[in-house]
């Protein structure tokens, strides 16, 4: 039976055995992550509805180059759940295991969302379909989905 995270003005279901954290920071950013039991994780991030998404996926994108020096990323244009989404697919190196990461921008009239999740590669062929569901669940329940 899946979880469901309802509050910050969004909703979206999650398996009951992963972890959730919030993180309600300055009302113009606020995000919850949630932690499958091997490590992967899923991050929504809430930003005012004024903020560029391909800007949002662009800082992600570099803080990640700040910590991974083999870092490939492919630019993505993508229809999630009948949303246009900006993003990068993402793979590098990390303690000498490949991850995958994916990080999708989004502009709504009540706020921008960034979404990013990443997994060890052996993993996240496991959960990224639960990383699709969860996108869904989130997207399907925007007001106007």
């Amino acid at each position: 039976m899946p979880s469901e995270f309802a509050e910050m003005g969004v909703r979206f279901q999650y398996p009951e055995s992963w972890a959730l954290v919030r993180d309600e920071g300055p009302v113009d950013c606020r995000s919850v992550t949630v932690t499958s039991p091997e490590g992967g994780f899923w991050v929504l991030s809430i930003h005012p509805p004024s903020s560029d998404p391909a800007r949002l996926v662009d800082a992600v994108l570099q803080a990640m180059r700040e910590d991974y020096n083999e870092l490939e990323s492919e630019e993505i244009q993508d229809q999630i759940g009948g949303h246009a989404c900006v993003g990068r697919n993402v793979n590098f190196y990390c303690f000498d295991l490949t991850n995958t990461a994916w990080i999708r921008g989004l502009q709504t009239d009540q706020a921008t969302y960034a979404v990013f999740c990443q997994a060890e590669d052996r993993e996240f062929d496991r959960v990224a379909d639960v990383f699709r569901a969860m996108t869904l669940s989130f997207l399907g329940n925007l007001p106007g989905s």
